[in-house]
């Protein structure tokens, strides 16, 4: 099941832009504007944990399983 990337979400609620983030969590600026592109990136589990640490709050609150259209078509 696909993952998905709550980072940008979060930080909005919490008034953080993307670059303030960046810095705050010691990410490189081409990983936050992927992360801000694309809610399924990649991403390393320091990275997730930095961000978490950044953010101030538990990584597992970073992400969240999503339904797969496709896997759904698959299987008929």
């Amino acid at each position: 099941m696909p993952v998905r990337i709550k980072v940008k979400e979060i930080a909005e609620h919490k008034g953080y832009s993307q670059g303030f983030l960046g810095r705050k969590a010691n990410v490189d600026v081409r990983t936050m504007r992927k992360i801000y592109r694309d809610s399924r990136a990649s991403i390393t589990l320091v990275v997730l944990g930095r961000l978490a640490d950044a953010l101030e709050v538990d990584a597992s609150e970073l992400i969240e399983s999503v339904h797969d259209e496709h896997s759904d078509s698959q299987k008929d």
